[in-house]
């Protein structure tokens, strides 16, 4: 259950109307790494977490708290717009204050589809999506995330910081970066803890499987650059799963052979010289079979 309290987490007063700034502020709502993502990415993971306590909870306050960061931006937005478009009015537009302000950096979108307020976009305009959400139901995997996406918006609010000098909007920022601060350090502590706790024994996630993949190619990094100085990195010789400690493969070698497609289905019309010999089989929806049978007889 969720219940809505009509104070905001905390104050989103700009000192003026703004709505250039509205504009790029939106990229913190509806961006790949903006509070619309995390509070979602949260909230199915501690929806998936199958581990009740502290690991759970952690999630849950975290993704509860994010939903409070997307209504104070979309207060802040709906706030900078605040006589909009007139504000934002041009010479070359004075007859038409809606040009005026597009000219000037405004989104049209915020007056011609929401009225003055926020929309769940970005700073370009392109709708959230939920393909931004990673929420794998393992927690190595989704912590390493999280501590991704708030290094993420943490960065993008510092950029976002230093393009304006209005005191209220910055007075905001200044807020949100301190919670971005603290959301990395809590996940990243959280990694530690589910190491310690047996949950996650090493920083590898999935911790599963080790016996099965390809033990010799899980201890080097490959030189495969221009870069001269790849094997002067602290993770040469960090012990690897398996006991052994990661070197560096100044001359790597191509295992596999040459990369070419198989011949193709002629009914594809790929282009083909006849090289690699005739197909293994129909492409599927071509087959000649118990299944092209069928699809004769439904057309």
């Amino acid at each position: 259950m969720f219940r809505h309290t009509s104070q905001l987490q905390y104050a989103a007063k700009p000192d003026k109307p703004d709505p250039v700034y509205a504009h790029k502020l939106q990229e913190l709502i509806g961006g790949a790494f903006g509070e619309m993502t995390v509070a979602l990415q949260y909230l199915f993971q501690g929806w998936n977490c199958r581990v009740p306590g502290k690991y759970k909870d952690l999630i849950m306050d975290t993704a509860t708290e994010e939903i409070g960061h997307v209504e104070m931006l979309a207060t802040m937005v709906a706030r900078l717009l605040e006589g909009a478009p007139a504000t934002a009015t041009t010479k070359a537009a004075a007859a038409d204050p809606v040009v005026g302000a597009v000219l000037g950096g405004m989104d049209p979108q915020h007056a011609i589809v929401s009225g003055g307020g926020a929309m769940p976009i970005d700073a370009n305009g392109y709708p959230w999506s939920g393909k931004f959400v990673v929420a794998s139901g393992n927690l190595l995997a989704d912590f390493q995330a999280n501590a991704a996406a708030e290094a993420h918006g943490r960065l993008q609010t510092a950029r976002l910081y230093q393009m304006t000098d209005d005191a209220g909007v910055r007075d905001m920022l200044q807020f949100n970066l301190a919670r971005d601060t603290v959301h990395q350090l809590q996940w990243l502590k959280a990694i530690e803890e589910l190491q310690a706790d047996g949950l996650e024994p090493t920083p590898v996630a999935p911790n599963a499987l080790f016996d099965e993949e390809k033990t010799g190619d899980a201890h080097a990094v490959w030189h495969l650059s221009d870069g001269q100085a790849g094997d002067q990195g602290g993770w040469i010789g960090t012990p690897t799963p398996n006991g052994d400690p990661i070197t560096y493969v100044a001359e790597p070698v191509a295992q596999g052979d040459t990369g070419i497609a198989p011949p193709p289905d002629p009914k594809l019309y790929a282009t083909y010289d006849g090289s690699r010999g005739a197909p293994a089989s129909p492409a599927l929806g071509t087959e000649t079979g118990p299944m092209g049978k069928l699809k004769d007889k439904l057309t």
